[in-house]
């Protein structure tokens, strides 16, 4: 690396092209599911996502994007979508979200379809020199509101998930930076098994998205348990990716920690 290594963050994109996508012609967009139906906000949103992404995020940087990428129900059918990401600037390293139903269970099927500049995490990591990134989907936490007895299995499994994630990154790592697409506690705010797995593992920086513009005052403090929270949902950040923090030089060793 040059310089500074720069990590943004932004998600739930939502994007459902039908055919391929050239910027700068944006009225031959054609989408399956246009997302300005919740809002004159999200009218045009990946023309505002684009120019503003292209305007502050450079080739070196990241963009931890953790969910909602795409509406497609199948992988196929996300092929525009991805091709999008594939002409946006900087390395994108994603998670699923809870409407990503185009994510097959095997991985290696998602990374082929990925273009060059896109990595998955799945039960392991990215490493950015001494810094790793990992993650998983995350789920409801119990006593939400909205926390069912069902939901009790997706909330273990998640948190498997996160933990073999974690136990994933080798020795010699000095930091590792957790996203989720879920918010990582219920929504009263109460410390959750996530929490729990942040500071066993000694996490001070989460990404989450899910919420979306309603969750102003609702979203988790910037601030508690000693980790630095980041709700990068799109709308939320009107569509601008976040700098989350810079990372100073480290030379070679970015990767997947498979």
């Amino acid at each position: 690396m040059v310089g500074a290594l720069r990590i943004f963050g932004l998600s739930d994109l939502h994007l459902s092209f039908t055919a391929p996508v050239t910027p700068g012609r944006w009225e031959n967009v054609v989408e399956a599911k246009p997302m300005s139906v919740f809002g004159e906000a999200w009218r045009e949103h990946y023309r505002k996502t684009y120019e503003q992404w292209c305007g502050i995020v450079g080739p070196e940087d990241v963009v931890l994007m953790p969910g909602d990428i795409s509406w497609a129900m199948r992988l196929e059918e996300a092929a525009h979508d991805l091709a999008f990401l594939g002409q946006l600037p900087g390395t994108i390293i994603c998670v699923p979200g809870n409407h990503d139903y185009w994510w097959p269970k095997s991985v290696s099927k998602v990374r082929r379809a990925l273009p060059p500049n896109v990595r998955v995490i799945q039960n392991d990591h990215v490493r950015l020199g001494r810094t790793a990134v990992c993650g998983t989907r995350g789920w409801l936490c119990p006593n939400d509101t909205c926390f069912e007895e069902r939901d009790w299995k997706i909330y273990r499994r998640e948190l498997h998930r996160l933990e073999l994630s974690l136990k994933s990154v080798p020795a010699g790592v000095e930091e590792i930076i957790v996203m989720m697409h879920f918010m990582p506690t219920n929504d009263r705010h109460e410390r959750s098994g996530f929490v729990d797995l942040f500071q066993r593992y000694r996490i001070g920086t989460v990404v989450y998205g899910h919420l979306h513009a309603r969750a102003r005052g609702y979203r988790l403090p910037r601030r508690a348990w000693g980790i630095n929270f980041f709700l990068v949902s799109a709308d939320y950040l009107d569509f601008r990716p976040l700098l989350i923090r810079e990372l100073p030089p480290a030379g070679p060793g970015a990767g997947e920690g498979r």
